[in-house]
C-alpha cells in the first residue's frame, strides 16, 4: 500500500494481501446491498411518502415487465418513475463522480486536502450557469440552457487550469495546484460580479440555490444519459489505472522508475476528472465535501491501493448523497434545503478531525 505524501500523514497500516482483498470483497458486497437500499428509501421518503412495497412494485412494472394487475395510481406512478427515481440515480451519480475525482486529485497533486474543486472547475460552472439564469445567455442550449452554460463554463475553465498549468512546458502537482486555485478564485469573482450586476433579485436567489447545490431539475433526459457514461467511464478507468495512480501517489521519481509517466498519466487524468466533474457539477451545482471526505473513507476501509479504493469510493459517494438528498427533501417538508448544505454538516466535522490527525502525525 502507498501514502498518498509520505511527508504529511501515513496511511492506516497495510493488511496482508489476501485478508485485503477479502476485505474488499466484503465492503463491496455490503455497499452494493446499502446502494440498493438507499435507492429504495430515496424514492419512498419525500414531502410526499410512499409506501415500500409500492416503490418496489412500480419499479418491478417498469423495469422488468413484471405481470399482474397494476394496484397503484397513476400519480404514484409518476412520482415514483418520473420524479424520484431520476433524482435518486442523479443523486448517486454525482456522488461518485465527486468521490472518485477528489481521489484521482489527491494522487495527483499528492495532497490529503485536495477536493474535485481545486481544479477550479465547479467556479467555472458557477459562472456559466450564472450567466444563463441572470442574463439569459442561452448558447443556442434550448431546454438545458442551465446544465449546458454550467458545463460549458466548466470545460473552458478546465482547459485555463490545463494552459496555466502547462505554461513552463510540463504539467506537474504544484503547478497544477497553484493554477486551479488561482483560476477558482478569479471565476468566483466573476460569478459575484454577474449577481451584483443582475437587477433580478429571483434571479440572484436562483443562482444562489444553484450555488449551494440542488438536484432540482433531474428527470429523464441528456443530461442524466450523459452522466451514467461519464461516471462510469471516470470509475472504470481510474480502477484499470489503479497501479498508475499508486506510483503517481508516492512520486513522480518514483513513478519513472516504475516506468510511470507522470507528466502524460497527469495530463490524461485532468482531461477525465475535469470532464467528469463539469458534468456532475452542470447537472447538480456546487456540492461539496463528497469529493474531499469520502476518499479518506475508502482508503480506511480497503487500503490505498487505488485498484480497489476507486470502486469503494463510488459506492461510498453514491449512498452519501442520495442520503443528503433525503434529508434535503424532508427535514423542512415542503421546502427543500439546498444539498451543498447537508453534505457541509456532514463533511466540516470529519475534515476537523483529519486535520487532528495530521497534526498528530506531524507531531
Amino acid at each position: 500500500m502507498v501514502a498518498l505524501d509520505p511527508g504529511v500523514a501515513a496511511e492506516p497500516a497495510s493488511f496482508p494481501a489476501d485478508r485485503t482483498a477479502a476485505r474488499a470483497r466484503r465492503w463491496m458486497l455490503a455497499l452494493l446491498v446499502g446502494l440498493a437500499l438507499s435507492v429504495v428509501a430515496g424514492i419512498a421518503l419525500g414531502a410526499v411518502y410512499v409506501p415500500f412495497d409500492s416503490v418496489v412494485k412500480v419499479l418491478g412494472h417498469h423495469l422488468f415487465l413484471t405481470p399482474g394487475e397494476q394496484t397503484w395510481s397513476a400519480p404514484r406512478d409518476a412520482i415514483i418513475w418520473d420524479v424520484r427515481l431520476p433524482r435518486v440515480l442523479l443523486a448517486a451519480l454525482v456522488g461518485a463522480g465527486l468521490a472518485v475525482s477528489g481521489m484521482a486529485l489527491q494522487a495527483m497533486v499528492r495532497n490529503l486536502l485536495a477536493d474535485p474543486y481545486l481544479l477550479g472547475v465547479s467556479s467555472g460552472a458557477s459562472a456559466g450557469a450564472a450567466a444563463a439564469i441572470l442574463f439569459g445567455i442561452t448558447l443556442g442550449l434550448g431546454e438545458h440552457v442551465l446544465s449546458g452554460s454550467a458545463f460549458v463554463g466548466a470545460l473552458a475553465a478546465s482547459v485555463l487550469v490545463y494552459a496555466v498549468a502547462r505554461s513552463a512546458g510540463r504539467v506537474t502537482s504544484t503547478r497544477l495546484l497553484l493554477a486551479g486555485v488561482a483560476v477558482g478564485y478569479a471565476l468566483q469573482a466573476v460569478t459575484s460580479f454577474l449577481i451584483f450586476a443582475s437587477d433580478s433579485a429571483e434571479g440572484a436567489r436562483s443562482v444562489m440555490f444553484w450555488l449551494l447545490g440542488s438536484l432540482a431539475l433531474a428527470g429523464w433526459g441528456q443530461p442524466l444519459a450523459v452522466a451514467v457514461v461519464v461516471v462510469l467511464l471516470t470509475v472504470a478507468v481510474l480502477t484499470v489505472l489503479g497501479r498508475q495512480l499508486d506510483a503517481l501517489a508516492v512520486g513522480d521519481e518514483t513513478a519513472l522508475a516504475l516506468g510511470v509517466p507522470p507528466e502524460r498519466l497527469r495530463t490524461a487524468l485532468l482531461v477525465l476528472v475535469s470532464l467528469c466533474i463539469a458534468v456532475v457539477v452542470s447537472a447538480a451545482g456546487s456540492v461539496g465535501f463528497v469529493g474531499l471526505v469520502v476518499p479518506h473513507l475508502a482508503r480506511r476501509a480497503v487500503g490505498a491501493a487505488h485498484v480497489r479504493a476507486v470502486p469503494v469510493a463510488a459506492l461510498m459517494g453514491a449512498i452519501l448523497l442520495i442520503w443528503a438528498d433525503i434529508v434535503a427533501r424532508v427535514l423542512l417538508a415542503p421546502q427543500e434545503i439546498p444539498i451543498g448544505i447537508i453534505t457541509a454538516v456532514v463533511g466540516a466535522p470529519f475534515l476537523l478531525v483529519l486535520v487532528r490527525r495530521l497534526q498528530a502525525t506531524a507531531a
